[in-house]
């Protein structure tokens, strides 16, 4: 599975590679990151979005950051500050957070090591965060797909697949391994406004894999649901607060207040690192 954010190691410890999703669904273009400026940027103008890529994208940025303090007098502390910089690029995702404190977890475990040794620690911890990102969303999906009916049409708002993850997808994740099992299911993505990800995103995705992808705009989903055309609601996640409160992009609220009054399911699917 080709990744959406990926740690490319070279000679010269590596860099970060992504897709540049400003561009989707118009062109498909991979660009590399070299600077912990540049993760800032990448993160804060949305080339890369999705809760759980952002946090890759945090991951690698304290790498970048590392990279950068090699020959610096303050090694340590100035990987922390350039830490608590990406970590002000996104207030939003939490997965973000988590990802950066699981990067200062091993640097002050290890941070007596040769600066070389911690760099590649660092790098190899990226990776791994990377990988287990790609086999949770499976996991997601796999547990997901159980619940949703045969011939389902399942409704979802913003982007929550390979795009916003490092592969397979949360929400999305779910609609894939239950396409997977059955063929007849079908989609209805929002279009999300204002910044279109369900429109540009969701519908690039879905339609590339094969997937009945129907594209409504953001008001129309009450409606369907009134003619009994949706099943069940999937959506993604950027935070889950202790008490099991949701934050989603913005339009995921009048969503769920519609399932409810309509009595069909809706489902929130995500990481455990988007647990505040």
């Amino acid at each position: 599975m080709e990744k959406t954010i990926e740690w490319i190691k070279t000679n010269n410890f590596g860099y970060s590679k992504m897709i540049d999703q400003t561009l989707l669904p118009y062109i498909y273009k991979k660009i590399s990151i070299n600077s912990s400026k540049d993760m800032y940027s990448a993160i804060k103008t949305m080339i890369v979005r999705g809760a759980p890529a952002i946090g890759i994208a945090g991951a690698h940025g304290v790498v970048l950051g590392a990279i950068e303090s090699l020959n610096c007098d303050n090694f340590v502390d100035n990987i922390k500050q350039i830490a608590q910089y990406i970590n002000s690029s996104r207030p939003t995702a939490v997965n973000l957070n988590w990802a950066i404190t699981e990067q200062l977890k091993v640097l002050e475990k290890n941070k007596n090591e040769d600066r070389r040794k911690i760099i590649e620690l660092l790098i190899d911890n990226a990776i791994r965060l990377e990988n287990e990102d790609i086999e949770i969303n499976k996991k997601i999906g796999e547990f997901g797909s159980s619940i949703i009916p045969k011939g389902a049409a399942i409704l979802t708002h913003c982007n929550a697949g390979a795009l916003a993850t490092v592969g397979w997808g949360t929400a999305l994740g779910v609609v894939r391994s239950a396409y997977e099992k059955d063929k007849t299911i079908k989609v209805f993505a929002d279009e999300t406004r204002p910044r279109g990800q369900g429109a540009r995103l969701t519908t690039y995705e879905l339609t590339k894999d094969g997937i009945d992808t129907t594209l409504i705009t953001d008001a129309m989903g009450a409606y369907f649901m009134r003619k009994k055309m949706i099943d069940v609601v999937v959506v993604g996640a950027d935070r889950i607060a202790l008490n099991g409160d949701t934050a989603n992009k913005i339009g995921t609220y009048m969503v769920a207040i519609a399932a409810k009054y309509h009595n069909i399911p809706f489902y929130v699917a995500a990481p455990k690192s988007t647990i505040d």
